[in-house]
This record gives C-alpha cells, structure tokens and sequence, in this order.
C-alpha cells in the first residue's frame, strides 16, 4: 500500500492507494494558512488514514504547488500561500515519523492520470489542470518530467498575453490569469456590472460570491451575452495554450482536468477545431489525442503516492 497526499490552495486530501492505483480510502481538510498548520494537517490525515486502515506504508508523497526541491522536501516557491523557503517534507515527517517524497501538485496528477486514468498506457502524457491557478505536468517514457531544479511545466505561467494582466508570479499576460477557474469567474464578475439584465445573475442570486464555473457555463449554453463573450474569449485564450503546447511536446495524450472540465465537450469540441486547424503536426496520421481527465481530484493523491516509482531522482 501507499499513501499520498494532494495539497491544494483550498483543500488538502490524502488517500490510502493499492498496487494498482485504487484508493482504499481518503481524508479532506479545507487548507490552512501557515505552513506549521498545513504541516499539523497533513500529518493529521497521515495518522489517521494508517490508525483507520490498519496499513502500513514505507513513505508519504505529497503533490504540492510551487516549485518543490524534493531532496530537501522543501516548497521553493508557492505565490498563492505565499509559501518560500518552506521545508515542508521534514515539517510533515517530523510529525508522523515516516519518510517524505514530494513533487508538483500538478505532475503528481499527470502521474495519476497516467498510472490510472487517461493516460493509462500512453507512451507520453501532458496534463493541464484548470483550477483556482493552472498547473501543468508531464510523464514521458514512463518518468515524470521535472526538468532541471524539479521546476518544468509551470504552464500557468506561461505569457498568453504580452504586457497582459499581472500574475501572482509578477509576470504579465500568464495563462492562468486568462483560462483559469479564478480568471473566468472574474472576468464574468466584471462583464455582469455592466450587464444587469444578464442571467448570470439569477443564476447566482444575485450574490457573485456564489458564481462558478457550472453556472457560467450554463448561462453559456443558454446563449446569455455576458457568458458568451466571457466563454469565447476563456476558449480563445485556452486553445492558444493547448495548440502551443501540443507543438512543443507532440505528446501522445493531451489531458485537461480541474474543475471547469465540468464542462465537458463545450471545452473539448473547440480546442480540437483549433488544433486541427493549427497543430504543427495536423498533416500527420499519428497525432496526439485531447482528452478529459478521468480522475478527478484523486489524480494528484494517486501520483503522490506512487511517486517512488516513477519520480526522476
């Protein structure tokens, strides 16, 4: 058995994962603030998940945000928490008295939805998560794909939009500022200001706090302005992510996951238009596949714990 843990800008999960990346069981807990509490936290999960199974396990992977040097255990740099110089690993192994391996959020949830999910059996696998940030990962020839100092795949923060919006990350014009969850429901929020009769707002009830990506979606399908206009150019942006991404890589699976992938084939149809019209590769009879992730949230915590065997050293 393995047991590895997912932690996100809003909840932490960890799971119990068998041989075959099954979970056993799992544990969430809305994330704190401080790194001590995130550590009490994980290590939390860690005790309880082992008392409640009766397993045992040799080690505990953590998928976390930032850039992670996992022969430290350390949390470089997260922008959302603010975390930097963070030596998460030890903090959580000190606590539970079991040894710590940690990656990328987002490549531990490549690794999931290659050992189990989208990419099962794929020779090469990007995977993008559109969430409250983007985050990217990549296995290829059956490892995760770090590149040097274990920071390769930051996609959300890839420049979309020259001199664009300013990022968390100080950068202008990133990717997650224009196809993430956060960017979309914001963009929705400025555009219903100006736009009282637009159903979005019946939809949320008159309250933006509660608007999300279904409800903006939804008003999309029913042809609302404000959602057309802010989901066009939401899929406008995002497809020229994918193509570029697509034409760096070429991999075998291009996989999309997070939240907004609620939305199904309303984001996946015109992605596909765009990269059959703009994949350098397009010509080709093999070409790669765009698909949505099958995991779910469970990806990252299946990737976690299976890092050993797949995490470049």
């Amino acid at each position: 058995m393995y047991l590895g843990v997912d932690l996100g800008g809003i909840n932490i999960a960890s799971g119990i994962v068998d041989d075959n990346g099954n979970i056993i069981k799992k544990i969430s807990t809305p994330t704190p603030k401080t790194p001590e509490e995130v550590a009490d936290v994980i290590a939390s999960q860690v005790i309880s998940l082992l008392d409640e199974t009766k397993e045992t396990v040799s080690y505990v992977g953590i998928g976390s945000p930032g850039t992670i040097s996992p022969r430290s255990g350390k949390i470089i740099y997260w922008s959302n928490l603010n975390f930097n110089q963070v030596y998460l690993g030890d903090m959580v192994a000190n606590r539970c008295g079991l040894r710590v391996l940690m990656e990328n959020d987002a490549g531990c949830a490549a690794l999931g939805e290659y050992i189990a999910g989208a990419g099962k059996n794929a020779s090469s696998l990007i995977v993008i998560t559109l969430g409250t940030g983007i985050g990217g990962g990549a296995v290829i020839n059956g490892k995760l794909y770090t590149g040097l100092n274990h920071a390769g795949l930051e996609v959300g923060h890839m420049v979309v939009e020259h001199n664009g919006k300013l990022c968390n990350c100080k950068r202008r014009g990133c990717f997650e500022m224009y196809c993430s969850a956060t960017a979309l429901i914001n963009d929705a929020k400025d555009e219903m200001n100006s736009n009282k009769d637009s159903i979005l707002w019946t939809k949320c009830k008159n309250d933006t706090s509660l608007l999300n990506g279904k409800i903006i979606f939804d008003a999309y399908e029913l042809g609302d302005m404000v959602a057309t206009n802010v989901v066009s150019k939401f899929l406008e942006y995002l497809s020229n992510g994918v193509v570029s991404l697509v034409n760096i890589f070429q991999p075998e699976v291009f996989c999309i996951g997070g939240g907004l992938m609620g939305a199904g084939d309303l984001i996946l149809n015109p992605l596909k238009e765009t990269l059959d019209k703009e994949d350098y590769a397009r010509n080709n009879k093999q070409r790669t596949t765009l698909v949505k992730a099958k995991l779910g949230n469970d990806a990252g915590i299946i990737g976690a714990a299976m890092l050993e065997k797949f995490q470049v050293k």
